[in-house]
């Protein structure tokens, strides 16, 4: 090569890589990562959402962290009654701001709120107690009590409790509206002797039974609740917790008897509605089997034949009265606005 046009060259190259090393780089386009799930940390003070109105009072009614609720005052010169709200979340998860869809209507309608937190099946279980579920329930039921003992200070009409949630909230508040009072008379405790009776309840997608038998019965695919009895399957066996469950259901017949809201509806229970999403599908797998309005239909039809009030919701439902929780619980709790 002419050495002259080589000196050009190697001038050129130069140049150029001067020039590259000056100009910026491109920057990287980042793929936005998926929201985590929310988990439940064990601290009541995370929520999944911002609550749509800051309550009034947060207040412990135990000594467990999970021990506490929150109230938000309807505004009213005399005493109100109470929406007594249990979140879901298969008692191991969830929080209190699912209460915000029925929060603000409420309120509107001079109806005060209460958002329960309690100990969920992990807590239980290492606060060794048998069956597992029967923590976060009686947690409740001690929740409703501590309720009524602020009857004077908060402004309730202690006669006029309805309660609500969704999934496993809503099979804590059947078994609060079915079961019998749980207020012991006798203690020197003033909070154990406030009764634990519901006016009524208004839940959504319930589990209405936690038999296994039952489950499979109705909805071939079920697969929830072994959890509630502190059951597991076996992976060298390749048995689900729900096989498990099922094998061990004889066995368990005393808890299921004792925390399954079917096994304990009778006559003179206060009226429950039951909404559901999705039409019932009876005897069929569900796509999600553990939310199916099959629940309600069972429930329903054994509400029925022992004459327990009982309205059941869902797309396509004969004779609906009311078309939402809200709807009931005001319909229920304050007729005198029809």
């Amino acid at each position: 090569m002419n050495p002259l046009l080589a000196s050009v060259v190697a001038l050129s190259l130069g140049a150029a890589s001067l020039l590259a090393a000056d100009a910026p780089a491109k920057p990287k386009v980042e793929t936005p990562k998926a929201a985590a799930r929310f988990q439940n940390d064990g601290n009541p003070e995370h929520l999944k959402s911002p609550l749509a109105i800051k309550p009034d009072e947060n207040v412990a009614y135990g000594p467990h962290r999970m021990q506490v609720m929150y109230f938000w005052r309807a505004k009213s010169d005399k005493p109100t009654p109470l929406l007594f709200y249990i979140h879901g979340g298969g008692w191991t998860n969830g929080d209190r701001s699912s209460v915000n869809g029925m929060l603000k209507e409420a309120l509107a309608a001079g109806i005060s709120v209460v958002s329960v937190e309690y100990r969920t099946i992990k807590d239980a279980t290492e606060d060794k107690v048998v069956p597992p579920v029967k923590g976060p329930m009686l947690d409740c039921a001690r929740a409703l009590q501590f309720c009524r003992s602020k009857a004077k200070e908060w402004n309730l009409d202690k006669t006029k409790v309805g309660a609500a949630g969704g999934s496993a909230g809503a099979c804590t508040s059947l078994w609060l509206a079915f079961h019998d009072d749980l207020a012991d008379l006798q203690s020197t405790d003033p909070i154990a002797r406030e009764s634990t009776r519901l006016t009524c309840a208004a839940v959504q997608v319930p589990q209405t039974s936690l038999d296994p038998h039952q489950m499979r019965e109705w909805t071939p695919n079920s697969r929830y609740g072994s959890h509630a009895f502190g059951i597991v399957g076996d992976s060298k066996k390749k048995e689900s917790s729900f096989d498990a469950f099922y094998a061990a259901r004889e066995k368990i017949m005393p808890w299921i008897k004792e925390y399954s809201p079917y096994e304990l509806v009778t006559r003179d229970d206060p009226p429950v509605g039951l909404f559901f999403g999705t039409p019932p599908n009876l005897g069929k797998d569900e796509k999600d089997p553990t939310h199916t309005a099959n629940f309600g239909v069972k429930l329903k039809e054994h509400c029925d034949e022992i004459k327990a009030p009982c309205e059941l919701v869902y797309p396509g439902a004969p004779n609906v009265v009311h078309a939402t929780p809200n709807d009931y619980i005001k319909a229920t709790l304050r007729p005198e606005l029809k």
